[in-house]
């Protein structure tokens, strides 16, 4: 294959439009230029309203001199195919085109995979120049949607890594990426019924998996620190003195205000979905009550110093701690009701949409 590449497809808004990709992928874009095509914000090339086909074979020629090969896409343009596909889909979805041009491009997608199946291991293993994302901005939801490689109509659809969550290929939490067919209202179907259900049993199961870590690891530290307080002594048994004591106490506070801000993040949307009249363990309702109101308190606080600024160490510390302690207090009553929790699941589609073709996109990934 040649160091630059030139992809023409059919676009229904721009009629003939062109991606470049490959290691001297300028070279393509030079000869689209010279050839009269322009290119829009997400890095796709088209031709203008009064392109003729005189001006594709003058792209042919033009691509020669400049050493880059033109290709013709078998499929219609993925911005349309994400367009089609996002229309169907319970909610409001922002589709946008990525382009990856330079292969390095694509690795940069590897630790945002969140996946354990096929299309994790195509972006590792094959040349993917171009994607679409579809954008669920009030759920939270990002989606990478490809053509699937090696065959001539299937796409494939995973999810980025949550929020504030790190998890890429191979994480246990991943949901599997599905292929989906390229026909619009059976891949929302399927999008709808088993992907994006799975999705949010993974994302439930990531944070809470997330506080319950960082619960354990401040409570861990907590325990060691009250018994070398309680000794006198470290753990190999040196002497501990009152001065090494306050900086072991502020350094432990210090790790545990960093750590608690993932509680902070992912627990009020948990908290929401616990419903302890329901579960073995009504009682609990109190103990999440508190718990709420801890992650309402360090909010405030949280708050406070992003945009006052006016709150000393001492004061952050002090304010922060009796928040940590109700959830090392109360922690195990809040993950066994998040654990329990039955999910809220996105609206089903109420009607099976029509089964014709996949029509044809986060602003493009690299577009220079």
């Amino acid at each position: 294959m040649s160091e630059a590449q030139i992809v023409l497809s059919h676009s229904r808004e721009y009629g003939i439009v062109a991606i470049a990709s490959g290691e001297q992928y300028p070279w393509a874009h030079t000869a689209l230029a010279e050839s009269g095509f322009q290119r829009d914000g997400d890095g796709v090339w088209h031709l203008p309203a009064d392109g003729t086909q005189t001006t594709v074979v003058d792209l042919v020629t033009c691509a020669k001199r400049h050493r880059a090969s033109v290709h013709t896409s078998s499929r219609r343009f993925i911005g349309d195919a994400a367009r089609d596909l996002a229309r169907l889909l319970p909610g409001q979805w922002h589709t946008s085109v990525e382009i990856y041009a330079h292969p390095a491009w694509q690795e940069d997608l590897v630790p945002w995979i969140w996946d354990s199946g096929e299309l994790g291991r195509a972006v590792q293993s094959e040349r993917i120049p171009y994607a679409a994302v579809l954008t669920d901005a009030a759920q939270g939801t990002t989606l990478l949607f490809i053509e699937r490689p090696g065959r001539q109509l299937d796409y494939l659809v995973r999810a980025f890594s949550p929020e504030g969550l790190e998890g890429g290929y191979g994480d246990p939490y991943a949901p599997r990426s599905i292929v989906l067919p390229p026909f619009p209202g059976r891949a929302a179907q399927a999008l709808t019924d088993r992907y994006l259900p799975s999705y949010e049993q993974a994302v439930h199961a990531r944070q809470t998996a997330a506080i319950a870590a960082v619960l354990g690891d401040i409570r861990s530290e907590h325990d060691t620190r009250q018994a070398m307080n309680a000794s006198g002594r470290y753990s190999d048994a040196t002497p501990l003195s009152a001065a090494a004591l306050g900086a072991s106490t502020e350094l432990f506070l210090k790790h545990a205000w960093r750590r608690f801000l993932t509680v902070v993040d992912h627990a009020p949307t948990l908290l929401d979905r616990c419903r302890p009249a329901n579960s073995p363990w009504p009682d609990d309702a109190t103990a999440l009550s508190r718990l709420a109101d801890a992650v309402i308190d360090t909010e405030a606080l949280v708050d406070e110093i992003v945009h006052g600024g006016a709150v000393s160490e001492q004061e952050r510390r002090a304010r922060a701690w009796p928040a940590i302690e109700t959830w090392l207090t109360d922690g195990e009553a809040f993950l066994r009701q998040a654990r329990l929790s039955a999910l809220h699941r996105r609206p089903t589609l109420p009607v099976a949409a029509p089964s014709r073709p996949l029509a044809a996109a986060r602003p493009a990934y690299r577009s220079h």
